[in-house]
């Protein structure tokens, strides 16, 4: 009975994830565009990372304490990336998507635009929202975070992180696009390189911002659909003609 209890629960689960990567389809087959379907990662307890803690100790004049037994790290190792969680995970730059696709299960979509659809908009933040877009020879990761900057006062927060370096994020330019009922909201900026950390660009603002009342606007039955479009810079594009 355990058994089948849990195989229909599987098969219900499949049925309404289909059903939704359908009604996307439906959306946005005509723009010719790939649709991937996000469900929520809810997390009742969100545990601080190591370069949010690291942040908010540099900005209060706090050194971390030093202990000499302990090894030196090495400066060409950086965290894990992934903002779900606070995982001890280290590595070399080259090796992130690796971790986050074998140890956090991140899907990642190829082409030069794809739709985020993100489900479940309704549950209580914080919630986040995660996919890694394969584009132009580069990995990017978009991150959709239901957070409460204000106690009571829920919002939306959208941005894509270069799984690269600063540099070589200001080589390109993402365009985040909101399109419903004859209503059209875009964002468009360079990404930032996945060595800042998400929760300090999310901190300063300089992402997508929706409040409650404009999210519900564009969503549909509880999920929000986010186009999404990477192009090379036009400061690199013309540097490169010259």
């Amino acid at each position: 009975m355990l058994f089948f209890t849990q195989c229909f629960g599987a098969v219900l689960d499949l049925i309404h994830l289909r059903f939704q990567h359908y009604k996307a389809k439906r959306v946005f087959s005509a723009a010719g565009q790939l649709v991937c379907v996000v469900n929520p990662t809810h997390s009742l307890k969100y545990a601080p990372t190591r370069c949010a803690a690291a942040q908010a100790s540099t900005e209060q004049g706090i050194l971390p304490p030093c202990h000499h037994h302990e090894a030196v790290h090495d400066p060409q190792l950086v965290p894990c990336t992934c903002p779900l969680f606070s995982c001890p995970w280290e590595g070399h730059l080259e090796v992130v998507v690796s971790h986050l696709r074998q140890t956090h299960r991140i899907s990642i979509l190829q082409g030069a635009e794809i739709v985020f659809l993100a489900t479940d908009m309704h549950l209580p933040a914080p919630t986040d929202w995660i996919i890694m877009h394969s584009c132009l020879g580069h990995q990017f990761l978009l991150v959709l975070r239901k957070q409460e900057k204000y106690e009571g006062h829920p919002q939306f927060f959208a941005t894509m992180m270069l799984i690269g370096t600063p540099t070589q994020a200001n080589n390109f330019t993402y365009r985040l696009e909101l399109n419903r009922n004859q209503r059209r909201l875009k964002w468009e900026a360079t990404p930032r390189s996945i060595l800042e950390c998400v929760d300090s660009v999310i901190s300063d603002g300089d992402c997508l911002v929706l409040n409650t009342s404009l999210a519900q606007l564009f969503s549909d039955n509880g999920s929000l659909a986010i186009g999404i479009a990477i192009t090379t810079s036009k400061v690199h594009s013309s540097e490169a003609e010259i």
